[in-house]
């Protein structure tokens, strides 16, 4: 019976055993990703490519490929509704990653959803800003007074602050009505507003005749432009680490990839399968370097702005305190996969003022 008892026990020890490793191994990786973006996607099977790092890694398959190695599923999810849209599935806990502005991530973080901000994406983007044919008004400082289109909440919103205060303007000197991209393009052709600002939506209206873009932040300084970021969830992280970095390492070698000036027809192209066709690519990125556009850095430049944008959103009322920026930076997932993918002096590093730092 000892004997028995003693065969028993051992057994069930094993059992035991081999149940813990098999629920460690399973905690180790999860079965899906979920990875939101603070976009509409195009058709079906939603295309999102334009001006985004992250994006061609999912258009091109390789980040589902690489995870695929390990069994994991990514699952996409496209939000209409933008950066405010996005804070919600956070909040519900439905979204592992976010590819997401820097307001509405300022939001998020204000109300307590815990994130950690890993990878650059769609740094320095440009503005534009548009008027219908024949309007009087030929710069921002004309814009007092008048009905300008914006998309509240999301990155745009504080660039637009930004620039009308660099010309003595407030944001109540200006009657800024809220409206997401597709209803102000629609606005400023109808006339329905004085002005709109956005980005390369203007493009077409401009083409065609019914809009005419007066402004270019291009043309203009660095710190009007819109700046965003891949976020993980702190939890996903914290249980998951080495899935964060395998997400940061296939965007980055993306990256690199199409950031290669002899594959620049070849990623407007691929840009050109979104909403907006290639020549409209080709256009906002005269003058700027692949490797500018598609830098995964978090550089002194990024950081600045996120603390510029702390300030403006608390003189706003947006946020009630002002939140810690430095900290919310972790590095390690892109630093790592920089080393090992030899690209620690590849890409384009910016200061705080928006000067090159290195090449």
């Amino acid at each position: 019976m000892k004997k028995w008892l003693g065969t028993l026990a051992g057994s069930l020890v094993i059992a035991l055993t081999g149940l813990t490793a098999a629920h460690a191994q399973s905690a180790a990786k999860p079965q899906v990703v979920r990875i939101g973006f603070a976009t509409p996607g195009v058709g079906n099977d939603p295309v999102r490519t334009g001006g985004y790092n992250l994006a061609l890694a999912y258009t091109d398959g390789s980040l589902e490929a690489d995870l695929a190695k390990d069994g994991i599923r990514v699952e996409y999810k496209f939000f209409k509704g933008a950066g405010p849209a996005v804070n919600e599935a956070l909040a519900n806990k439905q979204l592992d990653f976010a590819l997401q502005g820097d307001l509405p991530s300022l939001l998020h973080r204000a109300s307590g959803i815990k994130t950690k901000i890993v990878l650059g994406s769609n740094v320095r983007a440009n503005v534009y800003l548009a008027v219908p044919p024949g309007s009087d008004i030929q710069r921002i400082e004309d814009l007092k007074g008048k009905r300008v289109a914006v998309f509240k909440g999301t990155n745009l919103h504080l660039v637009v602050v930004r620039a009308l205060a660099a010309r003595g303007l407030k944001e109540n000197d200006v009657k800024l009505i809220n409206m997401e991209t597709a209803s102000s393009t629609a606005a400023l052709i109808n006339k329905d507003v004085d002005a709109a600002f956005g980005w390369v939506n203007l493009f077409g209206p401009h083409s065609k005749g019914q809009a005419r873009i007066i402004w270019r932040s291009s043309d203009d300084s660095l710190k009007f432009t819109r700046q965003a970021a891949l976020l993980v969830t702190e939890e996903f992280a914290q249980q998951y680490p080495k899935v964060v970095q395998q997400v940061v390492k296939s965007v980055v070698k993306s990256s690199r990839q199409y950031s290669d000036e002899s594959r620049r027809a070849e990623l407007f192209a691929l840009w050109g399968k979104a909403e907006f066709p290639d020549g409209v690519w080709r256009e906002d990125s005269l003058g700027k370097p692949l490797k500018a556009i598609l830098s995964p850095l978090l550089d002194p430049f990024l950081v600045a702005r996120y603390k510029d944008a702390v300030d403006e959103a608390f003189d706003l009322k947006l946020i009630r305190s002002k939140v810690e920026i430095d900290s919310w930076f972790d590095r390690r997932y892109l630093n790592a996969a920089l080393k090992e993918l030899n690209q620690e002096s590849y890409w384009p590093a910016y200061g705080a003022d928006g000067r090159l730092l290195s090449n």
